[in-house]
């Protein structure tokens, strides 16, 4: 009997399981007919089509019942979140912006809306299906990607100049330099806080998602919001209103302010850019995150102010390079490439004011924080794929432009949150660990370790103060002890008391000016800032608040005092 050749519908290929089953009853056909029976060859053949034929239209139907997301996207959300996803009135919906975003919580957003805002929820306008097909497909990257250069920053700025009969005076009676602001998450709100008398003076809506910790300008009065979307919003805290805004980019890491209040930088992961600001927000320039050639682009893992040293310093996630853009008008130039002798004024110089001095490294750093001089840099790389990869942490001299040292900590230390103090005849640094529950110590003249102090679990935050003889640190990356502070001694390094918040996540220190009173955070919907004694460990006060998940002295940052990140 000769063999009968199955066609194959490009469309029932999705299906190889019915394919290789006809293929079977046909070529079974052939080898052993069954005579006398309808089922020989043909019938075989003609029915195992037929199952073809019910699995084409099953994908028809099935196909035609899946939910059209970006049609349901431009219908529903276009007009708060824009046409590419990049936002205009709600937040940008792209993967770089929710990449910290849990996928329920999305869905919950769709479903019921955001409390305070003006996102509705749509669990009445649209099905589970569309609501589950509208959120998967806000986490997949907008094609082709979204632009976000000069023309579109200056375009976004607003501003509002100060009343010529408005007084420049606080409207209201507190220290100053002993204010808080606490950033509340849970509904985008910031609270302002007196730090003697422990009440909110103020309470105002915040951009999406702060990041990075906002900056406050040298007298204390102004302060820089970033938000992950790209907005800087720079807020009077004496007239209790904005001053200006712009949109430096589409996903942002954070703003650092200069330390004589002149300028502003953006740290971007989308585009792959700087941005550099004047006081009031007006762009000056942008700088392209790429190698020197120009043949690799990265995103931008922070930016930091040096005071001491007049500069921002900038990690690049992706490049394995360190930055230092100087805003000192006297800066010394720059010599990119092979120099026998500057002095000599051999090799090209470029201008050192607000130009880009690289440091090249082994490994990009994640992000990092300084010594007390300014002179090193102390940088986390995070572990990247591959079996072999570890998360490590090194130590970079600014004025010589290289790594000088590994630090010996193990997981994933979050540096970014450490802290130095003086212990004995020298000074160490602490830092948490986001991968094991220890503290590592090192001393900062070998970077060896001294002392690896265990905790309940990983932690985040690790704060203290000059005035007070203990560090508290967080486990909030634990599971079973996220609900645990640990107060560590810095005289003796070993841990002396503990304040918990039972099925709760407490977190997040920060200390009064004078450090006689320590603030944390009960990182929840319905959380709270709790106040303790920072001799005693117990509770003084405590106040309500949205997912207070960062509190931050104006004296504390505009000091840089050694107990709290700058």
């Amino acid at each position: 009997m000769r063999k009968l050749e199955i066609p194959f519908p490009e469309r029932l290929r999705r299906f190889p399981l019915l394919c290789a089953i006809a293929k079977k009853v046909d070529t079974d056909a052939a080898k052993r007919p069954l005579r006398g029976s309808r089922w020989s060859g043909p019938s075989r053949y003609l029915a195992a089509l037929g199952l073809f034929w019910l699995a084409g239209l099953h994908a028809q139907t099935t196909e035609a019942l899946q939910p059209n997301a970006p049609a349901l996207y431009q219908q529903h959300c276009a007009v708060c979140h824009g046409a590419q996803r990049t936002g205009i009135m709600g937040p940008a919906l792209l993967p770089e912006s929710l990449e910290r975003v849990r996928p329920a919580e999305v869905l919950r957003v769709i479903q019921q809306g955001r409390p305070a805002t003006q996102m509705p929820g749509f669990s009445e306008q649209l099905g589970d299906a569309e609501i589950r097909a509208l959120a998967a497909w806000v986490r997949t990257p907008v094609v082709p990607a979204p632009r976000w250069g000069e023309d579109d920053i200056r375009a976004s700025r607003t501003f509002t100049p100060m009343p010529d009969d408005e007084p420049a005076k606080p409207k209201w009676n507190a220290d100053p330099m002993n204010l808080f602001l606490v950033v509340e998450g849970g509904d985008h709100h910031v609270s302002l806080l007196d730090g003697d008398r422990f009440e909110v003076i103020t309470r105002f809506a915040s951009r999406y998602a702060l990041h990075g910790g906002p900056k406050f300008t040298p007298d204390g009065r102004y302060v820089f919001f970033g938000s992950r979307d790209g907005w800087i919003t720079k807020y009077d805290l004496w007239r209790l209103r904005v001053v200006a805004e712009v949109r430096a980019g589409l996903n942002m890491r954070n703003v650092a302010v200069s330390g004589d209040g002149r300028w502003v930088m953006a740290a971007n992961y989308l585009p792959h850019t700087l941005a550099l600001f004047d006081a009031d927000l007006n762009l000056v320039q942008t700088y392209a995150a790429a190698t020197l050639d120009g043949k690799a682009s990265s995103r931008v893992s922070a930016v930091y102010d040096a005071t001491p040293r007049k500069s921002f310093v900038v990690a690049l996630k992706d490049i394995p390079e360190l930055w230092e853009i100087s805003y000192d008008r006297n800066a010394a130039p720059i010599y990119d490439g092979l120099v026998h002798d500057y002095k000599m004024g051999e090799a090209i110089a470029k201008p050192g004011y607000l130009g880009v001095r690289r440091t090249p490294l082994s490994e990009p750093l994640d992000d990092f924080f300084f010594d007390q001089s300014y002179r090193h840099v102390l940088g986390a790389t995070r572990p990247r794929s591959g079996a072999d990869e570890r998360a490590s942490a090194q130590v970079v001299n600014l004025d010589i432009r290289r790594k000088v040292a590994d630090l010996p900590i193990a997981g994933m230390p979050h540096l970014g949150s450490g802290i130095t103090f003086a212990w004995g005849d020298t000074t160490v640094l602490a830092s948490p660990n986001l991968g094991g529950g220890a503290v590592d110590v090192i001393d900062m003249q070998t970077w060896k370790t001294v002392r690896t102090i265990a905790t309940p679990g990983p932690g985040f935050f690790m704060r203290s103060h000059e005035d007070t003889p203990y560090a508290w640190t967080d486990s909030m990356m634990s599971p079973t002890a996220k609900d645990t502070l640990t107060i560590i001694d810095k005289r003796t390094l070993q841990p002396v008391a503990q304040v918990r918040e039972p099925g709760k996540t407490l977190a997040h220190i920060e200390f009064t000016r004078d450090g006689r009173y320590a603030l944390a955070s009960v990182w929840e919907m319905d959380g709270a800032l709790v106040v303790y004694d920072a001799a005693t460990f117990k509770e003084v006060k405590r106040l309500p608040m949205k997912k207070p998940v960062g509190k931050y002295n104006v004296w504390n940052k505009i000091t840089r005092s050694e107990g709290t990140s700058h």
